[in-house]
């Protein structure tokens, strides 16, 4: 189901938006979400420790035990949340409104909401850093492709770009296969144009999900829909690279063929090679290599979505790196 704006629907944890529900009254907004990324989507706020009911302000609750199974407890009363947490977690993420999420960006370090290296307060004393928040053990397990983040590693440019490629990628996926009317031919086309993009990312699970659309006669449509979103998000799950991208670029710049003049070719392959020795960011020649193939007629490369995987107003792709 499209949400009533169109836009597409992203969890968060309530506290980066700027809502007082922490267990001091107050809140952790984050810039980014609120005052970027919310132009581009729809957050969804979830606060799992409000909604539990534990209420605000309140006594603070800390992971105890071990990482494989620990405890959410309060650190002054040792009130013990484990099964209310868990309880209300697992009905949380089988609610219609998070069924449509194509992302969710989580609190660090959270007791509740932390997707890795959350404290686990042991027996010694001193905290270890492999735990993660109940309530975010229930959303991956719920949600396994579903592309999950923390609002500190969004700072870092290769990981956000990461992000919102499996966001936008995750949207475009389920906005197909979703649709009852969806047929083979159209798979086949929906791939296609995203072929260098999953080249990009993982070589090895774009040759796979090719080889999946070529044998999907043989399959129910179940498990060819199934297959395809988790090969899909796989490949874009691993990180491309500055060599990973060049090889994308000089494939296209091959398939362009005799489109372009010799001094063109010579031009896009300078660029190209700047970008593999990191003196330039991917934008460069990802927008004069789309500047020639937009002047020729070679639809094949001129629709595939390695081109704008996402919003250039998010500038994404204007790092070196």
């Amino acid at each position: 189901m499209a949400s009533r704006n169109d836009k597409i629907r992203v969890g968060v944890s309530s506290c980066l938006l700027g809502l007082e529900v922490r267990f001091d009254g107050g809140h952790k907004r984050d810039r980014r979400v609120t005052d970027v990324l919310a132009h581009h989507f729809e957050l969804v706020p979830v606060c799992p420790e409000v909604e539990v009911g534990m209420g605000t302000p309140r006594e603070t609750v800390r992971l105890v035990g071990s990482a494989a199974e620990a405890r959410l407890v309060t650190t002054r009363s040792g009130v013990d949340w484990t099964e209310r947490m868990e309880r209300y977690a697992t009905w949380r993420v089988a609610q219609p409104d998070l069924a449509e999420l194509r992302g969710y960006i989580l609190k660090s370090d959270s007791p509740s909401c932390g997707l890795e290296r959350v404290r686990v307060h042991g027996a010694s004393g001193i905290p270890s850093r492999d735990g993660v928040g109940l309530f975010a053990r229930a959303l991956v397990k719920r949600f396994p492709w579903l592309p999950v983040e923390e609002e500190g590693r969004l700072n870092d440019a290769v990981l956000r770009e990461s992000f919102l490629t499996r966001v936008f990628g995750y949207q475009r996926v389920r906005a197909f296969l979703d649709d009852p009317a969806w047929t083979l031919a159209g798979l086949v086309r929906f791939h296609a144009t995203h072929k260098y993009l999953l080249l990009a990312h993982s070589p090895r699970h774009a040759k796979d999900l090719g080889q999946l659309v070529a044998r999907a006669k043989t399959l129910s449509r179940e498990e060819l829909a199934r297959g395809y979103v988790e090969g899909f998000m796989s490949a874009l799950a691993e990180k491309p690279t500055p060599g990973k991208n060049a090889n994308v670029l000089l494939h296209i710049l091959g398939y362009l063929g005799g489109h372009i003049t010799d001094a063109d070719r010579h031009d896009v392959l300078a660029v190209i090679d700047d970008y593999r020795r990191r003196l330039v960011p991917l934008s460069v020649p990802v927008t004069l290599l789309r500047h020639h193939v937009k002047g020729r007629d070679v639809p094949y490369v001129r629709d595939q979505v390695f081109f704008a995987p996402h919003p250039k107003e998010l500038g994404l792709r204007n790092h070196v790196a």
